[in-house]
């Protein structure tokens, strides 16, 4: 019998059956929301916990702190709650209410940090104020997604692999969302270095700065930064960037739920713009696999809600080949993501980054 935690792993790939043309790639979806935290985050989250607890730096009875826009807080949230451990969130205004429900259903602590940092986003407030209370706190731990070399070491060792297994290695082109930069690191290294002919590509919000750009506020939740992760150790090896903008990938999460029967949240959205890009260029007998990182419930009451759509003035609903047209238009925001890189290497040390000596892990 398998506890909750041991169910972290082994999720679905669904192929789209309605929306695609007979001269598209096939595109499939891993379907991450299966996990039993709801998304993909809880797989370095758990694997982050269990490296911290062999090195002893957390202990029963410890707490666990963290800044998350979400996703990655419920799977703390889930792991305290399942190993009895004392979990300490810290959100900001965009955080969605089902999030906040989550989180706080599973027992976690919830402070809404409302100061915005230097961007006019929350991270840095975020992570400075977690980091405070991590100095604070006896017996705590701190995550730290953002700078954590775990995050894409999770993926590398386990995510990647996975999805290698999965498909025997016919895979033409993996699409990856980019927030803390976990994913896109773990996979660039895993695919470049087994499978070097697959194309990895990464999928940014249009106002977003991880690969450059201009900054300004976007809606779309759990993706972005304004600065390039250094998850993202190597840059050279992601082939393409395309910024998606919002209105596009709530529109295409609402196709996917009203054409395929799948709901997924905003970055799965994103994701699939930059697929079905990609599935029209490469064409027949190849296979694009975009990851669909959590699940649609959780934005009801914003993406999928016509209300709250039409009082931020994006559009309800556009037909499949309408949204066929909009993909195929989405230009690259780079093809050599090395000119656009945006580094900020003091800022580990500006916001009191406690991984900031923490090495590499290497699994056999």
């Amino acid at each position: 019998m398998r506890t909750v935690l041991e169910t972290v792993g082994h999720t679905p790939l669904i192929r789209l059956t309605n929306l695609l043309q007979s001269n598209d790639s096939d595109i499939l979806l891993k379907m991450e929301r299966t996990n039993p935290g709801g998304s993909i985050k809880d797989r370095p989250a758990l694997f982050i916990i269990e490296q911290a607890e062999q090195k002893g730096w957390l202990k029963p009875g410890g707490t666990i702190i963290e800044s998350s826009s979400g996703n990655f807080g419920i799977s703390l949230a889930m792991i305290g709650a399942a190993k009895g451990y004392r979990v300490i969130v810290l959100v900001d205004p965009k955080t969605t209410p089902v999030n906040l429900a989550m989180m706080n259903a599973f027992g976690a602590e919830v402070i809404v940090v409302t100061e915005q940092d230097d961007s006019g986003s929350y991270h840095k407030t975020r992570i400075a104020l977690a980091n405070k209370l991590h100095r604070e706190i006896p017996n705590s731990f701190r995550p730290d997604q953002c700078f954590n070399p775990w995050n894409g070491q999770a993926h590398y060792h386990q995510t990647a692999q996975e999805l290698m297994e999965q498909c025997n290695g016919d895979i033409d082109a993996v699409v990856l969302t980019v927030s803390t930069g976990g994913q896109i690191g773990g996979f660039s290294r895993y695919f470049k270095k087994h499978a070097p002919h697959v194309k990895i590509i990464a999928v940014d919000a249009v106002g977003s700065t991880i690969f450059g750009g201009q900054a300004h506020s976007y809606l779309l939740p759990g993706m972005g930064l304004s600065w390039t992760p250094t998850n993202i150790d190597n840059l050279s090896l992601i082939d393409e960037v395309y910024k998606v903008p919002d209105e596009d990938a709530f529109l295409m999460c609402r196709l996917l739920a009203k054409h395929e029967g799948i709901m997924g949240g905003g970055s799965t959205g994103a994701g699939m713009v930059a697929a079905w890009k990609t599935a029209q260029l490469m064409g027949t007998n190849k296979k694009v696999v975009c990851i669909a990182a959590d699940n649609g419930e959780r934005y009801l009451p914003t993406i999928y809600n016509d209300e709250w759509l039409k009082e931020l003035g994006l559009h309800t609903y556009l037909t499949p080949e309408e949204m066929r047209i909009r993909a195929k238009k989405l230009e690259p925001h780079s093809t050599n993501p090395i000119e656009t890189a945006n580094y900020q290497p003091e800022l580990d040390e500006l916001l009191d980054s406690p991984s900031r000596f923490l090495e590499q892990v290497t699994l056999q």
